[in-house]
């Protein structure tokens, strides 16, 4: 048997710390997609073709998990749940750039598997690919703007007042799901997840990139003008 090294000893407490992390976000990204999803498809049958009802029921839901989740499992991962919070927190150095991918394949594999989970529940087909059209410059500024608001909100308020950020997130999305064009996906995983769904929340997968891009952008502009909003001097 080796013997004790602190090297070794720091690698058997790393990577259970590690596993922990990536579990976190798995159960959080899964209720959250789950929660997008499935109340998309509650609320689609319930409001009788009325949409301003079915997607206040569906911001009603999607606000209430998100706050849960945080609050639940921001001690433990820090929950990003979404691949734009990730890479935000990459660009600022506070988070290295392995455990980051196993961030994002994590939130990608989780929020894949809440579609399906959905599709389960609903008795809808199990493998679907999402048909609504969601393109143009207008859709693809919603995303921009909605994931930039997105990322300075949670930037600013771990610096300035960490405990606000449960109640201010779920409030924050729910807002943008009004007043965005695109009713702010946010979020690079969901994209992917709700491309997987041919259901109210879902996006066609010819759209997808340029939502994905327009995240991505809105993302590194917040985490840029974050860290000039709080430099010293």
């Amino acid at each position: 048997m080796d013997r004790p090294t602190p090297e070794n000893a720091l690698s058997r407490e790393a990577a259970p710390n590690a596993a922990r992390k990536l579990t976190a976000e798995a159960i959080g990204t899964f209720f959250l997609f789950l929660g997008v999803i499935s109340s998309g498809i509650m609320a689609e049958s319930l409001a009788t073709g009325n949409a301003g009802v079915a997607l206040l029921s569906n911001t009603l839901a999607v606000g209430a998990i998100l706050f849960v989740v945080i609050v639940m499992l921001a001690p433990i991962s820090g929950a990003h749940f979404n691949p734009a919070v990730t890479l935000a927190f990459v660009l600022r150095r506070e988070i290295g750039i392995g455990l980051a991918f196993a961030y994002v394949a994590t939130q990608l594999v989780a929020g894949s598997t809440a579609a399906l989970a959905a599709h389960v529940m609903f008795e809808q087909p199990l493998i679907q690919i999402a048909r609504t059209a969601r393109t143009g410059i207008g859709q693809w500024t919603g995303e921009f703007i909605a994931t930039f608001g997105l990322v300075l909100t949670v930037l600013l308020l771990v610096r300035y007042r960490p405990t606000a950020i449960p109640a201010a997130v779920a409030l924050y999305i729910s807002s943008a799901i009004w007043f965005t064009s695109s009713t702010s996906f946010a979020n690079p995983a969901i994209t992917v997840a709700r491309a997987l769904s041919d259901t109210y929340t879902g996006i066609a997968p010819a759209d997808a990139p340029m939502f994905i891009g327009a995240q991505l952008t809105g993302a590194v502009v917040a985490a840029l003008l974050a860290q000039w909003l709080v430099t010293d001097g």
